[in-house]
Formats: C-alpha cells, structure tokens, sequence
C-alpha cells in the first residue's frame, strides 16, 4: 500500500465517521482559531499604532514635563518634572525656531463638556489650546473649514476646531460649520473640522477641541497649565545631535544646574510607536502560549479518539497485515489519517480567525485598524497542525503497527 493509497483509506475512514470527524476537527479548529485570531488582532492593533503615527515627521520630537510612556512598576512613582511654563515654551520656541519649527501646545483639560442647543458632550473631551505650527507636526488635517489666522492666535479670539467624535455627539448629521458651542461657559465659533485621525487606545484623538493657545490660556485662567513642545526639521540628517542641540537649549531654558539631570523630557515623536513594538513581541509570546495550551488539549482528545478509532479497526488491521501491509504501512495510514483530520480543523480554523481577529483590533483601535492577512500566522498554523497530528496519531498508529495479525483476527 503505497502513500496516495494511505491518503485515500484514510479519507474513506474520515468520512465512514464523519460526526465523530468533524467534532474532533473541531476541536483543533477552536485551538487554531485562538492561537491565529490573537496573534492577528495583535498585528492589527501594531497597524492602528503604525497608521497613528505615519503622519509625524521623521525627524520631530517632543518635550514634556513628563515622559511620553512609562511603564509604572509596584511601588514607583510617575517620573514628573515641574510644569513647563508659558514663559519657557515660549523662550525656548524664540530661540529655537531658526534651526527647525516649533510648536506649542498645553491641555487646558481632559474632561471638558460641550453643548450645542439641547446636545452636549461625555465630559472625556480634551480641550486643546495650540499654536500655528500644531495641526502640520502633530499629522492633523483639516477636513473642512479654515485654518487659525493670526488675528485670531494673537488676540485669543473664540474659535475652535472639532474632532470626529465631538460632532457625532453635538451636531450628528448637520453641518458644524460657523455655529457656536459652549465649553467651559465660554462661546466658541466652530471654523473647522478635524479629518478623522484614530488612536490605538480608543480614538483619543478624535475626541477633542482645538483653539488658539491665548484662547486656551483665556479659558484656564487662575490655572497652573503645562506646555508641550514640538520640534521637527527636514533638513537634519541626525536627529539624536539635533536633539542634543535642542536639549542644550532647553536646559539653558530651564536654568537647569550644570551636573544636575534635565528638569524635562525630551523623546522622538514616534517612541510610543518603538514602545509599543516591544510591547506587542511580548504580546504575541502570551498569545501563542495561550493558543498553543488549547490546541496542547486537542491534541489530547485527538490522541483520545484515534486509540477508540485502531481498537474499532482491530478486525481490519488484521486482514491489512495478512495481506501483506507492513507495519510501517499501518503506522504510515493512521499518521495520515491524524494529520489530515487536523488539517481540515486547522484551515477551518484559520478562516475563522482571520475576521475575528480583525473585528478585535478594529474594535480596540476605533477603526484604525489595517484589515491584516497574517500569511506568517497561517503557516505556523498549519505547521502546528501537521505537528499536533503527528504528536496526537503517534501513539495510536505504533499500537495499530505493532498488533499481531492472528490475534486481530480472532477480535470481536
């Protein structure tokens, strides 16, 4: 009996017990759908990082009182610095702008709400105050309506930006344009809506109100703001001495002691995208444990089935091996037999994941998400299947080759 001839009894043997076959098949499908689906959603929510970030510069960074992430362990505090002040944003945006541009930009709050008529807003809007050069350094675009003039950044006139998810709130299919919502007790003329920019952790960036930055300093007044600085520059082909330069400044700034630490924060605009690269190696380490600890129980049941189906087919191992089959032959069919059963619940189960695990990391990044085809989790996943076959019919198919042809006969 030659290998196409194992192939196909094996097939004949799947389909004489086809709901005992699709049940098991099942079973590695789940295994496959869960090892497949996580480590899917897992490069999916890595896209929604990498789309979020595509529109910064390559070469900007920020300063910030605090760092961009930090990872807090038991019994750590928050690394935070002293504020960074009106006056030192400014300085540093003076002294600086010759060798790149610069842009300024505070949280006036986290929690704002806004009303339009009888409408108002969850209190989870952030209110932005910025400068001129933030839309273009921070990758937003403006849909529709107009820019800031100078007029209205100089003399901190009521106008104001909306992101994506504050018009579904306010204004749900009518057009925001020129007509005025109240944040913070104050009128603001809306002159602009922001194009929908997506954030990994939930569509933070589209939940937002932008003004000019004397108008957000108006709005929060008696309150001790921060700012953030933006520094990017197309002409620089080192960005680690350009930022040194920077620092440099900074400190200088700060009036920060010669031997003594930066009072501040200084990290390329793409480190939380580097960060979060680390991140999801470790994620989809804990993704393929906990895929492979299911399909680790299938292959048990597998394994369980595959002895019930050689002691139902004692009789005809019996007859196979007077007729000459060797026993490498009966071991070559059960093996067969095992494996294709795992195929079958492997590509079942890989089609099942690759939706599943899109709706998850669209889910988790607010619609962000490319739509992946994970060509390198598909192969490990029918690698693994041939393996959990192999693993799960290796035992069962040594017990068939080994019987002794007589005494198989004489079974009932």
């Amino acid at each position: 009996m030659n290998i196409k001839e194992n192939i196909a009894e094996g097939l004949r043997s799947i389909k004489g017990n086809l709901l005992r076959t699709v049940l098991t098949a099942l079973i590695i499908s789940l295994g496959i759908t869960s090892l497949v689906g996580i480590l899917t959603a897992i490069d999916g929510i890595q896209s929604s990082v990498d789309n979020s970030f595509s529109g910064l510069g390559a070469n900007s960074f920020d300063i910030r009182n605090r760092p961009a992430m930090q990872v807090r362990r038991e019994g750590q505090r928050e690394k935070r610095f002293k504020n960074i002040d009106f006056r030192q944003a400014s300085r540093y945006k003076a002294l600086f702008s010759a060798k790149g541009k610069v842009s300024l930009k505070t949280n006036v709050t986290n929690n704002a709400i806004a009303k339009y008529e009888s409408k108002k807003t969850n209190p989870n809007v952030r209110l932005l105050g910025i400068d001129d050069n933030f839309v273009e350094l921070k990758g937003y675009k403006i849909a529709e309506g107009r820019n800031f003039s100078t007029n209205e950044f100089t003399n901190a006139i009521n106008v104001c930006f909306l992101g994506v998810d504050v018009i579904d709130q306010l204004f749900e299919k009518s057009n925001p344009l020129n007509k005025e919502i109240i944040v913070s007790g104050i009128k603001l003329k809306v002159i602009g809506i922001l194009a929908k920019k997506g954030n990994m952790m939930g569509g933070g960036d589209d939940r937002v109100i932008m003004v000019p930055l004397e108008t957000g300093r108006k709005m929060a007044v008696g309150r001790n703001l921060t700012f953030d600085i933006t520094t990017s520059s197309t002409k620089v082909k080192n960005l680690d001495d350009f930022m040194e330069e920077a620092r440099g400044v900074m400190r200088k700034v700060r009036m920060d002691p010669i031997g003594m630490d930066d009072s501040f924060s200084i990290d390329r605009s793409d480190s939380i995208a580097k960060s979060f690269e680390n991140i999801t190696s470790s994620l989809q380490l804990g993704g393929f444990v906990i895929g492979f600890i299911t399909l680790l129980g299938a292959a048990i049941a597998l394994m369980n089935i595959m002895m019930v189906s050689v002691t139902e087919r004692t009789r005809e191992i019996g007859i196979r091996k007077s007729l000459g089959a060797t026993p490498g032959r009966i071991l070559q069919q059960f093996l067969i037999e095992a494996i294709v059963i795992c195929l079958l619940g492997g590509i079942g189960g890989i089609i099942l994941a690759i939706p599943i695990g899109n709706l998850i990391a669209q889910g988790i990044s607010s619609g962000n998400a490319s739509f992946i085809i994970p060509w390198l989790w598909m192969t490990v996943g029918i690698i693994i299947c041939v393996l959990v076959g192999l693993f799960s019919g290796i035992y069962p198919a040594f017990k068939a080759s080994k019987m002794d042809p007589v005494e198989a006969l004489r079974y009932e």
